[in-house]
């Protein structure tokens, strides 16, 4: 079937089962997945070496590798069809509904084949606590914030007004249930689509509906959703976050948009081909400059309304580079253009409901973007192609495969080499037994002790370390925002020496931002250094302890350390603050101030005021949480070493009776060439650790 087919109405249907099309672009996923089950495989294999406690282990590292699950956070322009982007990746064209009001959407996380226990629900719906919605009624949430912290009143009265409408039709819709809603979590054991829109759809007009079906009921007070559902084409656990971007009404939203990012590696920012990037989008900028740039794509949709994709597509990618550049945003990001209602539209019934102009667009973009590749596709699989899906399922597969899936897979391997080495020692003291070797051990009670000692030891060598490094961070933060106000305020002065106070003085915080994210980094590489020496330290440690408790000594034996957990991006830093919102309230602060000094010491304290709380979330909040993540590591990893010398020491007190018993194999070479098999297995298979590019 040819391109030119699809205006003529000839009634095509497009299969209603799952499309293979979909598959496109995710080869590099398959080809992960394939590696986790073979990992999966030689895990199985310990099984038969070690027995019960070896089983155990194994069954738990497979059960983690199974539910990694990397998460993509979409954020995006209002009207740029990112909601219909989603909807078209994960195959549900009407799953999400796509024409909300941005101040009424939610947080939706779509879980896509997700292990689930067999009475786990399929979608939570979470309201926002007493405590968030008196903040935005109360104070008028954060824009409320800033227009009380400038004394602008006029315009905290119409946030006010705003936020009283809003409540008004809220208790009105909702009536005395409304109280007792918020900070509930509503469950549900079927996902359809019904269900989805009255939690996340906004709705108006609710008399004359019956209460089940009141579209967008709860669209007010819902803070977050998780949908899981099953997505056949993708061939392992996925997690798509659609937020409702920075740029709502009150920025009631952009904290949570800010935890979303946090809680991703991958970040997809769509735009629309109309709009690219303009003032407006500073609050996307300043977000995705706090991630890496290789973890941020850049999805260019609605090309379908271009009069001349082909021409204009070069042009909108140069300004977006440039506005970009201009704005210290990410440097080189991958750009993908596409239409999701290209990709909706090969998802469907039928291709003939496509619009006249829309056709066009793609027969002119076809032209300029298809290869000798695309020769042999048919005409929905072409349509899918042309929409950019694939091109960005094969970015995120790259994404995904070189960075969450590596470290999941080098950590899973180097704690599987340790499983190995653990039941290799055991059952090289169960071998020396049956045949009659004395075997000298450190008594149980002494192991303990000294197993005690060592932990504390390692963890108290941690908590010194990170001490130094989070004193050094703090200091650095310090300096930087006290730099930054000092600065600030000698350009105020200076502007008011030479301008006086009638012309409106301005000021960027990017340069505050750019402070904290290098002072972030730098703590970023010496968290990592620290983990790398404490860690290799507690291996050691550990590894003369099996010598000194139990004489081992056997070939291939060692001990791995884990890897340094993954520092979280700094994406607090994109909140927005006083000085990015250049408006008529901060034209109004300005005109009510009277005298240099006056504009000195209130520019200051609003500043101060405004920035404190980015401050103290690096310093206080996101310090503590890396402190937490590295604990835990170490924590679990002297565990589960202590959990194989506990094994070993009791296998030394057992009879020569019960031994025999004790591992699936008997056979003393066949357990022997199986070591050996999983050693080379795990140790060949482990991939070159690289560092993500900043």
């Amino acid at each position: 079937m040819k391109m030119e087919e699809l205006t003529k109405g000839d009634g095509y249907k497009v299969p209603a089962a799952h499309h293979p099309f979909m598959r496109l672009g995710l080869e590099k996923l398959e080809t992960f997945h394939d590696e986790v089950v073979d990992l999966e495989a030689t895990l199985a294999d310990v099984v038969k070496l070690g027995g019960a406690d070896a089983e155990k282990k194994s069954t738990r590292l497979i059960k983690q590798l199974r539910a990694f699950e990397p998460s993509i956070t979409m954020i995006g322009q209002i009207k740029s069809g990112k909601t219909s982007l989603v909807n078209a990746m994960v195959g549900r064209p009407n799953l999400l509904p796509a024409d909300v009001n941005p101040w009424t959407s939610v947080v939706t996380s779509l879980h896509l084949n997700a292990p689930l226990p067999k009475d786990a629900p399929t979608a939570t719906f979470q309201f926002f606590s007493q405590g968030e919605w008196d903040h935005l009624i109360e104070n008028g949430g954060r824009i409320g914030e800033l227009s009380s912290r400038a004394g602008a009143d006029e315009e905290l009265e119409k946030v006010r007004e705003q936020i009283a409408e809003m409540r008004d039709k809220t208790k009105a819709r909702l009536g005395r249930k409304f109280e007792l809603l918020l900070g509930q979590k509503h469950n549900y054991a079927d996902l359809t689509d019904d269900l989805v829109q009255r939690y996340v759809c906004m709705g108006d007009d609710f008399e004359d509906l019956d209460e089940e079906d009141q579209q967008g009921r709860f669209a007010d007070i819902t803070k977050s959703a998780d949908l899981y559902l099953e997505a056949k084409a993708i061939p392992m656990p996925l997690c798509v976050r659609d937020t409702p971007g920075v740029n709502d009404t009150f920025m009631m939203r952009e904290q949570i948009t800010i935890n979303a990012l946090r809680d991703s590696r991958i970040c997809v920012v769509v735009l629309s081909a109309h709009q690219a990037l303009s003032s407006m989008d500073m609050g996307l900028i300043r977000l995705i400059a706090n991630v890496k740039s290789r973890e941020v794509i850049i999805f260019v949709n609605r090309i379908d309304e271009l009069s001349n994709p082909a021409e204009q597509v070069p042009e909108i990618r140069d300004s977006i580079l440039q506005t970009l550049k201009d704005h210290n945003g990410p440097e080189n990001p991958e750009l993908i253009f596409g239409s999701a209602y290209w990709a909706n539209i090969a998802l469907g019934e039928t291709l003939d409901d496509i619009v006249a102009e829309s056709a066009e667009a793609m027969f002119n973009w076809a032209e300029a973007s298809l290869s000798a590749d695309t020769a042999g596709m048919e005409i929905n699989e072409l349509v899918w192609h042309l929409s950019g899906v694939p091109q960005l399922y094969s970015a995120l597969s790259d994404r995904i495969v070189e960075g969450p899936g590596a470290e999941i897979l080098s950590a899973s391997r180097k704690r599987a080499l340790n499983l190995v080495g653990g039941v290799r020692a055991s059952s090289s003291m169960v071998s020396m037994r049956l045949e009659g070797d004395s075997v000298d051990v450190m008594p149980h009670d002494q192991l303990v002790t000294h197993l005690d000692k060592l932990e504390a030891d390692n963890l108290k060598f941690l908590h010194d370390r990170m001490d130094i490094v989070f004193q050094q961070f703090g200091s650095r933060v310090d300096q930087s925002h006290k730099r930054f106000l000092d600065r600030a305020l000698e350009s105020l002065l200076q502007h008011l020496e030479n301008n006086g106070e009638e012309q409106v003085w301005q000021y960027s915080p990017d340069g505050l931002r750019m402070l904290l994210r290098t002072s972030y980094q730098v703590m970023r590489r010496n968290v990592a250094s620290t983990c790398d020496q404490v860690f290799a330290a507690a291996s050691a440690d550990l590894a003369e302890t099996y010598r000194t408790a139990f004489g081992v000594a056997v070939e291939n034996f060692s001990i791995t350390p884990p890897a340094a957990p993954e520092i979280p991006a700094p994406v607090s830093l994109g909140q927005t603050i006083a000085l990015d919102l250049q408006t008529s309230w901060w034209k109004g602060w300005w005109k009510r101030r009277k005298g240099y000094r006056a504009f000195a010491s209130g520019f200051y304290d609003l500043i101060e005021a405004e920035t404190a709380p980015i401050v103290d979330e690096l310093k206080v909040r996101q310090a503590e949480e890396i402190r937490k993540m590295v604990e835990v590591e170490l924590r679990e990893f002297l565990a589960e070493q202590r959990g194989f010398l506990t094994d070993i020491s009791e296998k030394s007190n057992l009879s020569k009776d019960d031994l025999k018993d004790i591992f699936g194999i008997t056979a003393q070479q066949e357990r022997e060439e199986l070591f050996d098999y999983i050693f080379e297995e795990l140790s060949d298979s482990a991939p070159a650790e690289t560092e993500g590019a900043a």
